[in-house]
């Protein structure tokens, strides 16, 4: 009932609902049409994750609650977010995070996303920012080579195996995000971990195996010999991590 609760509050561009709740050990996603949000109040439980959608580009919170371990997730787009917030209690191990995609095969990494963060007043023993970018894609691996043919025994040799390809090379790694926080002067500098570095590079691909040469074959008359085993390709190289992004603190 609070999931159809929630989608029906926040069914427009510009969304308001007084409280959002996320259970313990559960998981929200805001709806993908919002583009602005305000909350009265967000309570995210031990262990849940609350998940902005890319199409988020504001949020306002009167009154925030992160549990032990619990997550604001912010999904990469190519704009950023800016996050306001009036009174926030963070408990230990929770995190907002606006952490770059890994790449695929089939798609590139992104890069973290951009945070504008302010907060009024806030209680917490850390302020955990996670806004490094995405591990860049892995290489492919190269192809097996194929195996030499069989000799006979009126014609021919055995045929050379042919050689593995070369692995191909990780991808370079994304940028990690801006990040932009506004605290209150009392809140300790040691107390605050904001994470920009950039995406790892992408893992090498595997060598191909060298095909194998055909074997030896018996016959009345002679015996043919074997063909050589190919060579085996070489390993990629792994792809180099993206370029760190930026953090600025202001005081309020």
């Amino acid at each position: 009932m609070r999931k159809l609760w929630l989608m029906a509050a926040l069914c427009s561009p510009l969304a308001q609902a007084e409280v959002v709740q996320v259970d313990a050990n559960s998981m929200v996603r805001l709806p993908a049409n919002v583009s602005v949000l305000k909350l009265e109040k967000l309570d995210v439980a031990d262990y849940g994750t609350l998940l902005i959608p890319a199409s988020v580009s504001q949020v306002d919170i009167d009154q925030l609650h992160l549990g032990h371990e619990s997550r604001i997730v912010i999904v990469p787009a190519d704009h950023g977010i800016d996050l306001s917030v009036g009174y926030a209690v963070l408990d230990q191990g929770s995190q907002i995070s606006t952490r770059g995609a890994p790449g695929t095969f089939e798609k590139p990494a992104k890069p973290a996303r951009d945070l504008n963060l302010k907060i009024q007043a806030l209680q917490a023993d850390q302020l955990a920012i996670d806004a490094r970018g995405g591990t860049g894609a892995p290489g492919f691996a190269g192809l097996d080579g194929g195996n030499g043919a069989e000799p006979g025994c009126t014609w021919g040799a055995a045929g050379a195996g042919a050689n593995g390809d070369d692995g191909g090379n990780g991808h370079q790694g994304a940028a990690g995000a801006r990040v932009r926080v506004e605290l209150p002067r009392d809140f300790p500098d040691e107390q605050i971990k904001v994470l920009v570095d950039g995406g790892a590079g992408g893992k090498p691909g595997a060598a191909g195996r060298p095909g194998a040469g055909g074997k030896s074959k018996g016959c009345i008359v002679y015996r043919t010999d074997g063909g050589k085993a190919g060579r085996p390709g070489q390993a990629g190289q792994p792809g180099e991590a993206g370029p760190a992004g930026a953090v600025s603190i202001q005081r309020l």
